[in-house]
């Protein structure tokens, strides 16, 4: 169900929102984006918006203001899985958070949100909406009773947790259903929010199917691309033989592996080289499928890049890939559109949804399917051309962060009336 773009806001209409977000890295995944962009809008539009959010802290523009919601921060790069030293421990979340990672679970949406409620019961009265940016953990429940919650799910983790088991064997099977157990909790609190945004039909359907949410308490409105860095660079000749993905290397979810075996059987008939943006686990799938595939010499993975950088490279590059097995909607699709650089993407999820005619479709997992639409698209400047230009005009008819940062305001003025009546 869509919502009408809010007008313009006035001084007297101008909202105080919070943003929960338990962890809002901005070079990987597409939440920590979500929220930066988000927030720049809303603040543009009149709006006064403070972010909560646990470690890794986001990257936000001028105006809006970071409430660090300090986790043990027990998955950061340096040391991943560590043991914290006694004098780390504050209170009883900290014990909470660190049993879970012990027995092998994942506790950040539940002890963020537990932390989030216990600085929010300190500002009754500051903020007009809360605004959670997929966290489902149980502390929103105390936070519903203070203030109007509006829930955001970009696609459901049981998704992901299906792909991950799928893929799994032995030990690791175990493993992966214990450090997915936060998704329960997800299924329980996201039939108690009103309303929730997500980004697709794709997403809706799964949220209705997975998480029991009435399909009456969602409201669709699609992710933007910020134009300012993803742009074509007329100017800036492409690479020949270049293609790019934007994937998390090593989940099966995204399917690099299939892109693998792809260009690997395109590199015996064509000069073509590969550029990820990801950072594969040392030692790990994707770096041991590379070398199998000798393809030491195609790929490169590139990593913490800025999106000034990430926009030039996808521009400069002859062909684009979402490979992926899923997406509830897949913000790399539409940033690659942006750029004009042609777009194959897997049918599948939200993709079709998304690019619509604009990108070239192929089945999820086809190896061979993707590599004969990348030797045509390799061979056929003209195709080439004719779909970059399609997916740059979709995006700009489609895809911007102000028309979302309007429709999100409806929806927080939608909460806001619901919690005023219950009370």
């Amino acid at each position: 169900m869509g919502l009408p773009a809010e007008k313009g806001v006035s001084v007297s209409e101008a909202l105080r929102i919070a943003l929960l977000s338990y962890r809002s890295k901005p070079t990987c995944g597409g939440q920590g984006v979500y929220l930066r962009h988000l927030s720049r809008e809303l603040v543009a539009l009149g709006h006064h918006v403070e972010v909560f959010s646990g470690p890794p802290y986001p990257e936000l523009d001028e105006g809006v203001i970071l409430r660090e919601v300090p986790s043990l921060d027990l998955y950061r790069d340096e040391d991943p899985f560590r043991t914290p030293k006694l004098a780390e421990y504050r209170d009883w979340i900290d014990l909470l958070e660190v049993g879970t990672m012990w027995s092998a679970g994942f506790p950040e949406p539940l002890t963020f949100t537990l932390r989030a409620y216990r600085e929010l019961k300190k500002r009754v009265g500051d903020f007009d909406v809360v605004q959670d940016n997929q966290t489902l953990g149980y502390g929103l429940l105390g936070i519903q009773k203070l203030f109007p919650v509006v829930g955001t799910i970009h696609h459901p983790i049981s998704v992901d947790r299906r792909i991950e088991l799928e893929a799994a064997t032995g030990y690791k099977k175990l493993t992966m259903r214990r450090w997915y157990g936060f998704v329960k909790m997800q299924a329980r609190v996201a039939p108690r929010l009103s309303p929730i945004l997500t980004v697709s039909e794709s997403s809706l359907a799964d949220i209705h199917r997975d998480f029991n949410v009435p399909q009456a308490n969602m409201r669709l409105i699609p992710l933007g691309v910020d134009t300012r860095y993803f742009h074509p660079r007329p100017d800036k000749p492409r690479r020949k033989g270049s293609i790019v993905a934007v994937a998390s290397a090593d989940s099966p979810m995204k399917g690099v592996a299939t892109l693998l075996r792809a260009v690997a059987k395109l590199a015996t008939e064509r000069d073509v080289n590969l550029t990820v943006v990801s950072k594969p686990t040392p030692g790990g799938p994707t770096e041991r499928l590379v070398q199998e595939l000798s393809l030491q010499d195609r790929v490169r993975f590139v990593h913490g890049i800025s999106d000034d950088e990430l926009g030039e490279l996808i521009a400069t590059s002859e062909i684009s890939v979402v490979p992926s097995l899923y997406e509830g909607f897949s913000l790399p699709a539409v940033e690659h559109m942006a750029c004009a650089t042609p777009l194959v993407a897997s049918r599948t999820g939200a993709l079709p949804e998304v690019v619509g005619d604009a990108a070239v479709q192929v089945p999820p997992g086809d190896a061979e399917e993707l590599a004969a639409v990348l030797r045509r698209l390799h061979d056929s400047p003209e195709e080439r051309e004719r779909v970059g230009k399609a997916g740059y005009d979709r995006v700009m008819e489609r895809y911007t962060w102000h028309v979302v940062a309007k429709r999100t305001v409806e929806a927080y003025r939608e909460a806001m009336a619901a919690h005023k009546g219950r009370r």
